[in-house]
């Protein structure tokens, strides 16, 4: 929460001065945070990693294999078309 109110501090500054000093605290804030996040994936795949023998573990494994496999899944089948009104278009066959 705290980046995201560095960032809009950072943007809606339009003086010079202030805006530098607004982009110091943003930049401050962000490599804080990121350091969080590397710490959390980091315990996040020790768990992965230290559960990997047990029945639990590979079923943790292959739900992030599901997952990855949806993300790069190709979008073939287009379900609907929706005009500007919101009303579904389809064609009699």
């Amino acid at each position: 929460m705290e980046k995201k109110e560095a960032f809009a501090d950072f943007m809606n500054n339009g003086v010079d001065g202030e805006r530098d000093v607004s982009r110091a605290r943003h930049k401050a804030v962000k490599k804080i945070a990121k350091k969080a996040v590397t710490v959390a994936k980091s315990l996040a795949y020790d768990r992965l990693y230290s559960r990997q023998g047990t029945k639990e573990g590979e079923k943790d494994v292959f739900k992030l294999e599901r997952a990855r496999e949806k993300r790069t899944r190709d979008l073939g089948v287009v379900r609907c078309i929706r005009d500007e009104n919101g009303k579904v278009l389809f064609e009699d066959a």
